[in-house]
């Protein structure tokens, strides 16, 4: 999955050493603000010190964000995480036209010929049967 938008916040790394290997780790977060007429906002985190450093990214940058999204559970919780592994630059934030977006973040919604539902019926006329008030 990917985002393109411009970076509001560089929240500061966090470090620390494996318990389980022993290993240094850094991690990193990031909130980038989607452009449209109802602005979206998603905090990414990048993992390790090498992509920290070879991404650089900065606040006001406008760019793409490629993240996975996984889950945890954590004493009966369940948490999301979206964690980035590539970004690209040189991306340029899609503008409104009209104060809509250009492109609608979500699917487009099924025809009624594939839809799951059939489309109501008009009622038979004035005082059928089955004529509900409501």
């Amino acid at each position: 999955m990917e985002l393109t938008g411009r970076i509001i916040a560089v929240l500061p790394a966090n470090s620390g050493v494996s318990n389980r290997t022993g290993n240094p780790w850094m991690s990193q977060e990031y909130v980038i603000e989607v452009p449209g007429q109802y602005p979206r906002k998603c905090v990414f985190r990048l993992f390790g010190e090498d992509r920290i450093k070879q991404f650089n990214i900065q606040q006001g940058e406008d760019l793409t964000v490629q993240f996975d999204i996984d889950a945890h559970e954590y004493n009966g919780r369940w948490f999301n995480e979206i964690r980035a592994y590539n970004v690209l630059r040189g991306q340029v934030p899609q503008p409104s036209v009209g104060g809509a977006p250009v492109a609608s973040p979500f699917p487009p919604q099924p025809s009624a010929a594939t839809a799951p539902f059939p489309p109501a019926q008009e009622p038979a006329g004035e005082g059928s049967a089955d004529d509900l008030p409501f």
